[in-house]
């Protein structure tokens, strides 16, 4: 299965990494990020004497990357290390106009001056002059360049790679440098500008690294239960926690209209109402595409978003964690729950760019779809999204968990349940829904521990889970072992663990999702209904967390999965109550939160941990990963 593209950056912003994540900060590899199109990669860049000709000053960059990338038509693969040498006098440059950078191929062979000999045919670049080598030592031409010379190409409009400021918007030089194509555009709202030394966006919103913090998101309303969607009793909210240690202005929007702003004081969270839209959480379907459906929530400082679906604590909640733009990927598993007494689930597909197409492929029990926008009654379906619609695809019977969402462009997925009983056979129902993670990030073990019983708080709260294949023939173990199928034979099939108070590590030969059930609260594990979360793999833990824990809540909890013997602090207390995990090195510590304050909360540790966030009242509650890592994890 295709993974999503990933750009390799021309070239890092001169500003100091350190400042993206001050207050929250992580030990995690910073990746070059084009915001524009989703793409990310890592890069690093160094700068190496000047270039120019006519008093011009050039940069020439060294580039070291690896995978394969896209922006606008400019492409990368495998792994670069690119110089470019003057021999005898400076290397040619423009004659006025915008500076840029440069990244092209190495040249092969040698140049003659350096006492090499080139292969025959062999183009390289000596003061501006393209020669190409007879292979005894000499030249069989030689041209002198109006513009730029490239190794390898000769006389060019501009190297390969190189990179200029049009305005606002980075150009990027095609792969024959003979033309200019569009690459990232340097948002304003993000307090992005385009730097022309460098030819690239530079800003406190630059550069953000693969995690779940970022300045450009998407939220959007999802399929609720109709008593508890409509304003004013009952709002839906995003909550905007500011890792920064200055204001994050923040600018929702949905199409051209401005929503909302609002200044985020530096770590701490401002709670933002929105307005439902109906189009997507009210009745019982059919699927649908909204246009601008979605709300883009950005920020001039990095920040982390968490929607909640309603805000308040009501019999009927669940919570998100929104993955900013730069982390989307353009292949998802959906996680969801069966279609229950008429009352139906859920996903959801947002696009951050025009002519975003999307391609659906149904599990095996996800075949069973109320049918419309281009999704037919099987599950299948290609639908073309443009920025900020919302395809929204609804159930007529069965269960979706396992769908494949794929795309051209990245995508954001949500998968969830309007309102259902887990198990089907404990009362009562509650709404479900979680934002995916791309399949490119997941991995192949997890730690899963259960929640608590409240007010029991030392006892644990029956749970179920899935566990999802996305690939075929994927074989499953689980330490310690539990009664469950160990073989997914198709991609997209699943195994459920029936209600169970078990902490365990599941560990597959291929990449799989897990996905976490609260039980209903006639089930007789204490208080709370149906919510649902996605398990975050060892590999995506990080060592600093800001998070967001509604205020308006009987209880709060932090779980805490972390490596025997770490150091944790919750809030700058230290946790001391520890549970291990059977024989797998991990142990859980489950911490009471304080409703005081604004919600705001703090995990910082000596080794790399896994958080997730729930609350409960009578017969409602709401569960979220409370962070994580997002990098390009091996097949």
């Amino acid at each position: 299965m295709d993974l999503r593209t990933r750009l390799v950056s021309a070239a890092l912003a001169p500003l100091g990494l350190a400042l993206l994540f001050t207050g929250c900060g992580d030990d995690s590899t910073t990746s070059a990020t084009d915001a524009s199109t989703g793409g990310t990669g890592s890069a690093s860049a160094t700068t190496s004497g000047t270039s120019g000709t006519s008093g011009t000053s050039g940069t020439s960059v060294s580039t070291s990357g690896s995978g394969s990338g896209t922006m606008g038509s400019t492409s990368a693969s495998g792994t670069t290390t690119t110089s470019e040498t003057t021999s005898g006098g400076p290397t040619s440059g423009t004659s006025g106009g915008p500076t840029t950078t440069t990244t092209d191929s190495s040249t092969s062979g040698t140049s003659g001056t350096t006492g090499g000999v080139c292969e025959e045919g062999t183009v390289i670049c000596e003061d501006g002059v393209a020669k190409v080598c007879d292979g005894m030592g000499g030249y069989s031409s030689e041209e002198a360049c109006n513009d730029e010379c490239a190794p390898g190409l000769g006389c060019v409009l501009c190297v390969p790679g190189s990179s200029q400021c049009n305005g606002e918007q980075v150009e990027v030089c095609n792969d024959q440098g003979d033309g200019w194509a569009p690459g990232e555009t340097c948002d304003g709202i993000q307090g992005l500008m385009c730097d022309e030394q460098l030819g690239a966006c530079v800003g406190a919103c630059a550069n953000l690294g693969l995690s779940y913090v970022g300045c450009d998101y998407y939220a959007s309303v999802t399929l609720q239960y109709d008593l508890y969607n409509t304003a004013p009793k009952d709002v839906f909210a995003v909550a905007v926690a500011n890792t920064a240690d200055q204001i994050a202005s923040v600018t929702i929007t949905r199409g051209a209209n401005v929503v909302a702003m609002q200044d985020v004081p530096a770590s701490s969270v401002k709670v933002i109402t929105l307005p439902w839209v109906n189009e997507l959480t009210k009745g019982n379907g059919p699927s649908a595409k909204v246009v601008d459906g979605a709300y883009r929530i950005r920020s001039t400082n990095p920040v982390t978003v968490y929607q909640f679906n309603p805000l308040a604590s009501t019999t009927t909640n669940d919570a998100s964690l929104l993955l900013p733009v730069n982390t989307w990927g353009m292949d998802y598993l959906t996680a969801s729950w069966g279609h229950w007494n008429s009352i139906p689930a859920f996903y959801a597909v947002v696009a951050s760019q025009d002519g975003t197409t999307v391609n659906l492929s149904p599990s095996a029990t996800g075949n069973s779809i109320k049918a419309g926008a281009g999704v037919n009654a099987d599950g299948t379906g290609q639908v073309m999204l443009d920025e900020g619609d919302v395809l929204q695809v609804i159930t007529n019977s069965g269960d979706i968990t396992g769908t494949i969402v794929s795309a051209d462009k990245p995508v954001e997925v949500f998968g969830g349940h309007k309102c259902t009983n887990v198990p089907f056979d404990k009362s009562a129902c509650d709404h479900l829904e979680e934002a995916m993670f791309p399949i490119d990030t997941l991995a192949k073990e997890y730690i899963v521990v259960p929640p608590v019983q409240v007010p029991n708080n030392n006892l644990d709260k029956a749970q179920m889970v899935r566990v999802v294949a996305s690939q075929d023939n994927t074989t499953l173990t689980f330490d310690p072992d539990q009664p469950v199928n160990k073989v997914l034979a198709k991609a997209g099939d699943f195994v459920e663990l029936a209600m169970t108070t078990a902490a365990f590590k599941v560990s597959s030969d291929k990449k799989i999702l897990v996905a976490q059930y609260m039980v209903g609260q006639s089930a007789g594990f204490g208080t709370s209904d149906p919510a649902m979360v996605l398990a975050v793999p060892a590999e995506q833990y990080r060592t600093d967390y800001l998070f967001f824990a509604a205020t308006n809540w009987v209880a709060n909890f932090v779980d805490i999965i972390a490596p025997d013997g770490a150091s944790v602090m919750v809030d700058g207390a230290p946790v001391n109550a520890w549970k291990p995990i059977g024989a797998t090195g991990f142990s859980v510590g489950h911490v009471n939160l304080s409703n005081a304050g604004d919600g705001t909360h703090t995990v910082s540790a000596n080794q790399k941990v896994g958080i997730t966030v729930y609350g409960v009242q009578s017969a409602g509650s709401y569960w979220f990963p409370g962070g994580l890592d997002l990098d390009v994890l091996p097949q």
